[in-house]
Formats: structure tokens, C-alpha cells, sequence
């Protein structure tokens, strides 16, 4: 039975169970509270804040994020306009060196200790490998900031050259649970996703692992997600917010609510309480800036700042300004070691 079915408040039972003795929250139990009105939502973001600051502190991460290889991906992922299966408008593009170590100097500059090198690609091939080769070097030799990849799913041999490269993290998101993934891809496995996942876990380098919410999943399957992400036990959970982009099949869903979005955050913390969560893609659309502001006092602890890989992000000097106001120093790149 749920907490609401027994007569026990979820809130009250989050709080003695996650937040006194740091034990995640079971899928039951987060149901109940994605299930939660919304006169209990400020109650629930402040214990879900609460969680954030004893397990992660007030420090927030900050990353950028480029695309080395935009559009023309193989794969058909029901939500992203780089397919080359629907009729998205998103060209085919590759940036080269210099543009990489540009990009990356001016995220260094906003203060961000993490720069993120994504491919629009179902896995990297020899070009892909070897520019990442000299990508990473270049960065390196120009730059103080920690180098991540996402260049979709890998073999060991690749995974073990990533990490010689020093690549310090990797990307690979589940993007939704096991009972919806099908829905939401038809090309390859959840399997599949998993094998890169644990290979990554396995090389030492760390996991970055998550999903994105608003498409078209039940409350139980998106309890499902977080959950399942807590089982994996990545380093870090982006966050995303379904934007719908036009020519993709989810292209004519509408944006989650903000209050469902919120009730998201909280309840992911709560699933998730030593994991970093970060602020990814959609939230501009689906929070704005009052509840971009709410989800930072709600359970997250990081943030992508400037544009996303197809769609604009907020102007990076707005969040470090509400970083800023909110007291939330930006970690220093030798704490993400």
C-alpha cells in the first residue's frame, strides 16, 4: 500500500527515511509523491532542498556544452530533431579544432568547471574517435576545465580510449524507464543503453546518466526512471524537460506544467539524494525564470548554462546572477576532481 493509503504523510516519511538516515525512496514511494496536491508543493521543495543541502552542500556544478557532429543521427529517439529520420530542420555539421577550443574557453569563462563534447551519432566511429583525440588534447593545452564526452553508445575498446584521452565523464542517458523506452526509441535496446552505462561505471571514469520527462509517460513509469537511475548510481542526473520540436514524432505533445515539473525535481532528489542533479534542457519552456529559481531551492545542485545542442538556453550571466543572489557558490573546478 502507499503512504497515502496507510494514512502516513509521503512528506513525513521522506523525511525521516531520506533525509535522517539518507535511504532513497522506494517507487512506491515515488508515486505518492509526484501524487502530491499542490498546496503541499512549497513543503515538499523545501524538504527536497533540505536532502540537497545535507548530502550535497550549497555548491552548484556548472557545465557547457558543444556539439562536435550536429544532426544526421541514424537512430530514431521519438524526441530529438537531430534524427535523420524525421523532418526536423537540423543540418549535418562537424566543428573543427579551433572551434572546439574557442567554445570551450568561453564556457571556462562563465566560471564552469566541466565542458561537454556531444555527437549526434548512435556511436563514434574512427573520424569521431580520432578528432576527439586531438579535441581533447587541444582543450587541454588551452584550458583549465574538465573535458566530458556523449557520443552515444560504445564498445570497451572505445570506452578505454575515451578514458586514456582523460575524458573525466560521460554522458549516456537512460531517457526513460524500461516499460516506456520502446515508445520512445525503436532502434536500439534499454539493454543496450545499460551495457555503455556499467562499461563507463567499470573504466573509472565518471557516469553521467539521465532521461528526459514530459513524454507522454505515466506518473508510475516516470517514478520508474528515477528509480531505475538510482539503481545505476551515476555520478551525476541531468534532468530534462521535453521541448517539443517540430518534424519529431513527440513534436505535438504539450510542455509539462510547471508544478509537475517542480513535483519531478523534488522527487527525483528524494529518489536520488547523493547523486548531482543538473538542470539540463526544456526547463526555460517548462519553468521560466521563477521556476528556474524554485527548482535550485527544490533539489538541484547543478546547471547547464548557455544554449542546449538544438534548442537556446538562458543567457549564462542570468543563472550565475541568480546563483549569485541565491548564495550558491559555483564549485571550484578542484572539487569536481
Amino acid at each position: 500500500m502507499t503512504a497515502q493509503a496507510t494514512g502516513t504523510d509521503i512528506l513525513d516519511v521522506a523525511r525521516e527515511q531520506v533525509l535522517e538516515r539518507g535511504v532513497p525512496l522506494t517507487h512506491e514511494q515515488v508515486v505518492a509523491v509526484l501524487r502530491t496536491d499542490d498546496d503541499r508543493l512549497e513543503d515538499l521543495l523545501a524538504l527536497a532542498h533540505e536532502v540537497r543541502m545535507r548530502y550535497q552542500g550549497p555548491d552548484v556544478e556548472v557545465e557547457g556544452i558543444v556539439s562536435l557532429k550536429t544532426g544526421g543521427c541514424p537512430e530514431d529517439c521519438h524526441f530529438c530533431s537531430q534524427s535523420g529520420q524525421f523532418t526536423s530542420p537540423v543540418r549535418s555539421v562537424w566543428l573543427n579544432i579551433p572551434q572546439l577550443v574557442r567554445a570551450a574557453e568561453q564556457t571556462a569563462a562563465t566560471g564552469a568547471s566541466e565542458f561537454c563534447i556531444v555527437a549526434a551519432v548512435r556511436g563514434p566511429d574512427e573520424r569521431l574517435m580520432a578528432q576527439m583525440r586531438e579535441g581533447v588534447a587541444a582543450i587541454k593545452a588551452a584550458v583549465d576545465i574538465e573535458v566530458a564526452a556523449s557520443l552515444g553508445m560504445l564498445t570497451q575498446e572505445q570506452v578505454d580510449d575515451l578514458a586514456d584521452m582523460g575524458v573525466h565523464r560521460y554522458n549516456h542517458n537512460l531517457e526513460a524507464g524500461r516499460s516506456y523506452f520502446p515508445q520512445v526509441v525503436t532502434t536500439h535496446s534499454f539493454d543496450e543503453r545499460l551495457d555503455t552505462c556499467r562499461m563507463v561505471k567499470e573504466s573509472g571514469m565518471e557516469l553521467c546518466c539521465g532521461g528526459l520527462v514530459g513524454m507522454g509517460e505515466t506518473i508510475e513509469q516516470r517514478a520508474e526512471l528515477a528509480v531505475q537511475l538510482a539503481e545505476l548510481e551515476p555520478h551525476e542526473v541531468p534532468l530534462n524537460f521535453l521541448n517539443p520540436r517540430p518534424g519529431t514524432p513527440f513534436g505535438d505533445l504539450e510542455p509539462m506544467g510547471s508544478s509537475d515539473a517542480l513535483r519531478t525535481i523534488a522527487a527525483f532528489r528524494l529518489a536520488l539524494p547523493r547523486t548531482i542533479l543538473r538542470y539540463a534542457g526544456g526547463r526555460e519552456l517548462t519553468l521560466g525564470d521563477l521556476g528556474t529559481r524554485d527548482g535550485l531551492l527544490g533539489g538541484i545542485n547543478a546547471v547547464i548554462v548557455g544554449n542546449y545542442l538544438t534548442t537556446l538556453g538562458r543567457d549564462p550571466k542570468e543563472d550565475l546572477a541568480l546563483l549569485d543572489e541565491l548564495q550558491m557558490p559555483i564549485k571550484a573546478l578542484n572539487e569536481t576532481l
